[in-house]
Formats: C-alpha cells, structure tokens, sequence
C-alpha cells in the first residue's frame, strides 16, 4: 500500500465513514466496516484516528464542508442582493437533493450522540459548527461594511442553521420539492429585508481658523 499522508489518509477514512454510515446506519457501522470501505488495514484506522469520537467529529465536519464549499462559490456578487440570497439557498438545496442520503446522515449523528453517554458534546459541536458556517456566509454576503444588518449576525446565523435543518428534515420525510422551494423563495426575501446599504459616514467639518 503506498504511503500518504496522515490529513489525507484522515480525509480518506472520513469519506469512507460517511459513505458507509449513510448506506447502513451510525449504530452499524464499525471501525473495520469502514477500514474496508477504505481499503485499508483496521491498524490503518486506529493510527489515523484513536476513536470514535474523533472519527464523528471528522465526520461532522467534513459533512458540513461538502455543503459549505458549493454554497460559498454560489453567494459571490450578483446583480442584487436578493439574487445573492437565493443563488445560496439554491446551492444548498441542490445539494440536499444530489445528497439525501448525506443529509439523513446528519439526523442520525445528532440522536446517536445524544443518546450515547460522553457523546453529548459532539451535538452541541455540530450545531455551534452550523451556526459558525452560517455566520461566515452571512460575513461573505454582507460584503464588509457596505451593508449593515437590523439583527446580529449571530442572531441570523442561528435562525437560518434552525430554518434549514427543519426545512431539510421536513423535505427527508415528506418529499415535497415544491413546498421547499417556495419556503426558501419567502426564507430569501426575509433575509434580504434585513440587510441595507450602510448610511455613509457624515462628512467632517473643517475647523475654524483661529482668530489673529
């Protein structure tokens, strides 16, 4: 077996982990199931990761990674703000239409760490991460000052990591594209509303001369 990297060989068993987790389930699927996804040796495994919970975190991460790259080259400048908006939320769900199986994923993630004793924290991280993603986009759409929000970024970060998550579990389960969409065309117009052009800085009086 030739030799690579150990981030790369990480990346590898993650992608083999997510592929193997979304075909058979969290609670089924092994360190030597995944090894072999990989192609690997399990001594391969236990050398790149040195357990479970490092494994899911990489997992997570990389999850997030898969939706966050496509998004970020959607949202460059556009003619309007509102067609900025929408090219992301389109993005987005591009990808959970191409990925279902990947975001079903997620779900699971969330439950088995919650239900798992000394897994607990790697839910929260999930959902810190969702909403440290979003708050980045939000940066990105903005444009440095050239426009300024009516709430904080934190604020819409975390109501639109809340929004999508139910949008996309409500899509998993019920199937209706259309539904969606129109939820992410209202979603889009709601978000644009809240950013406006910031109000340029008022010009600064010259200083009187002193009086000789």
């Amino acid at each position: 077996m030739p030799r690579m990297p150990l981030a790369e060989r990480r990346r590898q068993l993650t992608e083999a982990a997510i592929r193997a987790m979304a075909r058979d389930g969290v609670a089924r699927t092994t360190t030597r199931s995944i090894a072999a996804e990989a192609g690997v040796s399990l001594s391969v495994f236990h050398y790149c990761f040195d357990s479970k919970q490092a494994l899911l975190e990489s997992v997570i991460e990389t999850i997030t990674d898969h939706y966050l790259g496509v998004v970020k080259e959607a949202i460059r400048p556009r003619a309007t703000l509102h067609e900025t908006v929408r090219a992301g939320f389109r993005a987005y769900w591009d990808h959970v239409r191409a990925s279902p199986a990947e975001h079903m994923l997620t779900y699971e993630l969330t439950q088995y760490a919650l239900r798992q004793p000394g897994f607990e924290h790697l839910a929260r991280r999930q959902h810190e991460l969702y909403c440290a993603t979003y708050a980045e986009l939000i940066e990105q759409v903005r444009g440095g000052p050239a426009f300024e929000l009516s709430v904080p970024v934190p604020v819409l970060a975390r109501y639109l990591a809340a929004m999508t998550d139910g949008l996309t579990l409500n899509f998993l389960v019920l199937g209706d594209g259309r539904a969606a969409q129109d939820i992410l065309d209202m979603v889009t117009a709601h978000v644009a509303g809240l950013v406006r052009a910031a109000r340029p800085l008022d010009p600064v009086e010259p200083a009187e001369a002193p009086v000789g």
